[in-house]
């Protein structure tokens, strides 16, 4: 009898302990993602009607069409990579000022950028494709203000590099290769914003923005236009360096500009 009820207790023991197990697992697997708020944004908080606003393709407007970076460290001759054209770095910083201008709060930001897909849904409802329910024409909401863009200043921080690093798997490769050679000192960027009123063409307000960095303490600033995940698009290569705080510096600028200098009366959706 003492035996079986040893069994017995061992059993429970066993059955209590994969009960723990179970809970803490179930713990340790809890989904953590979370999205960004704009908080990092430092405006007031906000709840009212808001503008339909527009982003225009930005406008380079550092050197040509093409740059060289120059990185030290490697020996006794320096590494040169010149990359070919920065339409990367222009689209991926006019998503990103895009996606900080939602994060306010403030703004119902119209797609522009892929109309081509619009159009392509259109055509399938008018061709009898799709339900009526699909997409037609017509029906596109029109913004009052667009927000202009142009990069003015550009400088990933390399020792006597300028312009900038290309994207993709050469962006990446070089970025590392200059973090871990010690090769970026200051970087900074800097570009011109123009509020318009799409509908007369006046330009309400403009400023020139600016962000500087020298090391990679984002801090709040990871919260700003996709949060801490990393940088998209051709931006890639940025990831994790001084040029991300100033790239990011430079959109909080440009978006707190933007919320404190759009007039009231286009406020209102």
């Amino acid at each position: 009898m003492m035996r079986k009820m040893a069994v017995l207790s061992v059993f429970c023991c066993v059955i209590v302990a994969l009960i723990a197990g179970c809970g803490a697992m179930e713990k340790m697997v809890e989904p953590t993602a979370k999205t960004d708020e704009g908080a990092a944004l430092d405006l007031p908080p906000y709840d009212g009607p808001r503008a339909r606003a527009a982003v225009a393709d930005f406008e380079w407007k550092v050197g040509g069409g093409s740059s060289s970076t120059t990185i030290s460290g490697f020996g006794a001759s320096p590494i040169t990579i010149k990359s070919s054209h920065n339409e990367g770095y222009a689209q991926g910083l006019r998503d990103m000022l895009t996606t900080t201008m939602v994060q306010s709060k403030r703004y119902r930001v119209l797609e522009r950028q892929n109309l081509s897909s619009l159009q392509q849904e259109m055509a399938l409802t008018g061709q009898g494709y799709t339900d009526k329910s699909g997409a037609t024409k017509g029906k596109i909401k029109g913004a009052d203000l667009l927000i202009m863009g142009a990069i003015t200043g550009w400088d990933p921080g390399s020792s006597g590099g300028g312009g900038g690093i290309g994207g993709g798997l050469l962006g990446t490769a070089t970025a590392v290769m200059g973090a871990v050679g010690g090769a970026f000192k200051k970087s900074s960027m800097a570009m011109d914003i123009r509020i318009v009123d799409t509908n007369t063409s006046e330009v309400l307000a403009a400023t020139r923005v600016e962000g500087v960095a020298k090391d990679v303490n984002l801090g709040a600033l990871a919260g700003i236009a996709g949060g801490s995940g990393g940088m998209g698009g051709g931006l890639s290569g940025f990831a994790k360096t001084p040029m991300e705080k100033a790239i990011r510096t430079c959109m909080y600028n440009a978006v707190k500009f933007i919320a404190e200098n759009t007039p009231k009366q286009y406020m209102k959706y």
